[in-house]
């Protein structure tokens, strides 16, 4: 199975997440059940089903954590070379050439994107334009509304 690229603190959240499930969240969903199971019949007990299908919504998202940490590759971008390219786990200030707007943006993985937060995936269009690019460099994103133009300003391993 292939890698999936994540960025340390990508990877940091994901595991936090799986601990508060595992040590936390499980817990208490068994110890819910455990108690509404004490109040009798279970085809017209409305807190058991409810625990139930939280302990189902608590599980596959273990498993789902799971599976992404064993296939992701952590790469910490403040330990690679500063050369001036975009590459995956850097934060890119560009300026739009058409309203002279300055935007930036950090490369992260899929499960990382947040873009109010200024977290664009990898696989996301303007990200797939900006790899490999340099600072000074012109890179034209292919957008629902049109190209768009944008210089790509400073590159930082943040």
């Amino acid at each position: 199975m292939n890698k999936v690229p994540m960025t340390v603190a990508g990877e940091k959240s994901l595991r936090e997440e799986l601990d508060h499930l595992k040590g936390t969240a499980r817990p208490q969903v068994i110890a819910a059940i455990a108690e509404a199971r004490e109040h009798g019949d279970l085809k017209e007990n409305a807190e058991y089903h409810a625990a139930r299908e939280q302990q189902g919504f608590i599980e596959g998202r273990i498993q789902e954590i799971e599976s992404k940490l064993s296939v992701a590759q952590v790469i910490d971008v403040t330990k690679l070379p500063k050369t001036g390219k975009v590459i995956f786990g850097v934060t890119v200030s560009l300026l739009n050439l058409d309203t002279d707007a300055n935007v930036t943006y950090k490369i992260v993985g899929e499960d990382e994107a947040d873009i109010k937060s200024g977290r664009i995936s990898v696989t996301s269009p303007i990200a797939r334009a900006l790899i490999g690019k340099e600072e000074g460099e012109v890179v034209v994103v292919k957008t629902p509304g049109g190209d768009v133009e944008y210089e790509v300003e400073s590159v930082e391993h943040l």
